[in-house]
């Protein structure tokens, strides 16, 4: 039975991604694994790391649950909007203050690179955004994706990871629409 953590980082309420969220959770339930669901916005907790590695900034208990949550799942499904081509401040904040040494990784001493703590785990990439995806990977070079696939989680060992670019959104009539709401469906379904 496949453990899936559903991380909602859209900060706007009722948006297309609630949607998504439901299809995919729905669907992989409905296929046996076992779901949990986060969503950020509801998290108590400070989205400025303001002491950086320098310092110890103590985790607030959404932020202590969310780690046990990460810990727990096989597979990490974030569900999130393109905002100046990478995600938004919820987001990173979110992933600056839970994936610490120590948790998501480590450095040890005398070895030139660090060590991926969060290896086994896969994860998918559901982006909404509003430009064709097309553009976005070959004119602006997709650096949202390439932040999130190697800069973050690979480097904490998390891979494959899978990604759904929706969208354009302004341009994402109803028959569109339940058409990405199916192919979640099928996602959730497989635990991919």
């Amino acid at each position: 039975m496949k453990k899936i953590l559903i991380i909602h980082a859209h900060p706007v309420m009722d948006s297309f991604a609630d949607q998504l969220s439901d299809a995919y959770a729905n669907a992989a339930q409905g296929a046996g694994s076992q779901v949990q669901l986060l969503i950020l916005r509801d998290l108590n907790f400070e989205l400025n790391f303001s002491q950086g590695y320098r310092g110890r900034q103590e985790l607030e208990p959404d932020l202590q649950h969310a780690q046990q949550l990460i810990d727990w799942a096989d597979h990490l499904v974030f569900i999130y909007p393109n905002w100046w081509t990478t995600f938004p401040a919820l987001l990173k904040g979110f992933m600056d203050r839970t994936l610490l040494p120590g948790f998501a990784f480590k450095y040890k001493n005398g070895r030139k690179y660090h060590e991926k703590l969060l290896i086994g785990k896969t994860a998918r990439l559901v982006v909404t955004m509003d430009k064709p995806s097309w553009y976005y990977r070959w004119v602006e070079g997709a650096p949202g994706h390439k932040a999130m696939r190697k800069g973050i989680l690979g480097f904490c060992g998390i891979k494959p990871v899978y990604i759904s670019s929706v969208g354009p959104m302004r341009e994402l009539d109803e028959a569109k629409r339940v058409r990405w709401l199916k192919k979640m469906e099928t996602y959730g379904a497989k635990g991919i």
